[in-house]
């Protein structure tokens, strides 16, 4: 659709955003099944991989600093904690935008989902796990602690190895970010011309 749907919209009858909101929200059962699917439930798919990143680098950070104890204690929140925030990352950046419609430019949905996919399911996952093992490792002694303002680049030696075997990981959360984000954006464009297309016809499977 190389149109601005919501430009179209307010120019020619002069709708307000909720109002375009509403009826956007009122014609979303009209699509087909499959869009409605993964309009739903990509970004849980998405904060499921996000959830399985948390695990591998609490993992590998448990390795690097010889944690023992705690698993299933550091494991929980690891796993729940990045599903949780990158589906309401995803959520208030992509998904609720696009509902709205207040999200009309296809490149920024797929820029958006990439770096929800990134940042939510990716760096964050790391970045939560690095200070909740170094704590672990700390209380049970099971690697040496470094001395007084030397804990920036102890940190950064640490994730070094880490982030090469996550490289992966974050690679995988950018292409599905971005696949989701572009099919979220086609799925608005079918759902505007549902709404606002001449005879509001249902599109079909």
């Amino acid at each position: 659709m190389s149109e601005n749907p919501q430009k179209k919209i307010t120019s020619g009858n002069g709708l307000t955003k909720a109002v375009i909101a509403e009826m956007l929200l009122q014609n979303f059962e009209r699509l087909p099944d499959i869009d409605q699917k993964v309009f739903s439930y990509g970004p849980l798919y998405l904060g499921g991989n996000a959830g399985l990143a948390g695990l591998i680098s609490n993992s590998l950070y448990r390795r690097a600093l010889n944690v023992r104890q705690a698993p299933i204690t550091s494991s929980l929140p690891m796993a729940v904690l990045p599903f949780l925030t990158t589906c309401a990352l995803y959520s208030a950046t992509v998904s609720n935008p696009l509902l709205s419609g207040d999200l009309n430019c296809p490149m920024c949905s797929i820029i958006r989902g990439a770096l929800v996919g990134v940042i939510g399911g990716g760096v964050y996952p790391i970045l939560l796990a690095l200070p909740m093992n170094i704590g672990l490792a700390s209380r049970y002694s099971t690697a040496p602690m470094p001395e007084k303002g030397n804990m920036i680049r102890y940190c950064v030696e640490i994730s070094r190895p880490v982030l090469r075997r996550m490289r992966a990981v974050l690679v995988l959360q950018a292409f599905f970010g971005t696949y989701l984000g572009s099919r979220h954006y086609e799925t608005y464009t079918k759902l505007a011309r549902i709404t606002f297309g001449p005879g509001g016809e249902e599109l079909k499977d």
